[in-house]
């Protein structure tokens, strides 16, 4: 059944957001991989206010693993937690430089070794970095999954796997950015759209009464 209805949910998604975008600017996988790491514990709105300028300043990783902290921090602290994220960013950078000739790794295993990359940062520049399959499990994801029932895991590792099993590699990429905008737009934390959701009928946690189905 969960098999059936993860199909449904990714046709009518394609429908309803034919473009499956990532909301963080970039213009490669070295852009990507900064901003996500920016990303934790806030908003993508926010993170493009910073990253114009951290960009201009720090282009690639031979520029950034040689940056100073405090102007890092500086150019970030709008993002939150700027000190953990400029140790973050500085080392990152350094382990290309290191490890990596200055170039973003695409195996799963390489990235998770940087500085503030786990499987979700890993698999956004995967899969939208450089169009390799990743599913990359965000709030939005792994809440949208248990309320339409296709998992009933709360470990994002073990949400990924469940849904990795639905749908075929090359989906999984699209797949997640249309979650996480329907998660934005729809189906919110506190207070999800239901009358306004293109899965409503499908969606075994619903609030619209039953007498509709």
């Amino acid at each position: 059944m969960a098999v059936l209805r993860a199909h449904v949910v990714a046709e009518r998604l394609t429908l309803e957001y034919p473009q499956a975008v990532c909301e963080l600017d970039h213009r490669n996988p070295f852009e990507l991989l900064a901003a996500t790491i920016l990303s934790a514990q806030t908003t993508d709105a926010r993170v493009n206010l910073v990253t114009p300028e951290l960009f201009a300043r720090y282009p690639d990783a031979k520029s950034l693993a040689v940056a100073d902290p405090a102007v890092v921090q500086e150019i970030i602290r709008s993002a939150g937690f700027y000190q953990a994220k400029t140790r973050n960013l500085l080392a990152m950078a350094q382990a290309l430089i290191d490890r990596f000739e200055g170039e973003v790794p695409t195996a799963l295993e390489d990235l998770v070794t940087l500085a503030g990359v786990g499987r979700k940062t890993a698999n956004v520049v995967r899969s939208v970095g450089f169009g390799l399959p990743g599913l990359p499990v965000d709030t939005h994801v792994g809440r949208l999954s248990r309320r339409l029932g296709l998992t009933e895991e709360t470990d994002p590792v073990k949400v990924e796997a469940d849904l990795g099993r639905y749908l075929p590699p090359e989906a999984w990429g699209d797949f997640s950015l249309r979650m996480i905008l329907h998660g934005r737009r729809v189906c919110a934390a506190k207070r999800p759209l239901c009358a306004e959701c293109t899965l409503e009928d499908v969606c075994p946690s619903s609030i619209m009464p039953r007498s509709r189905k």
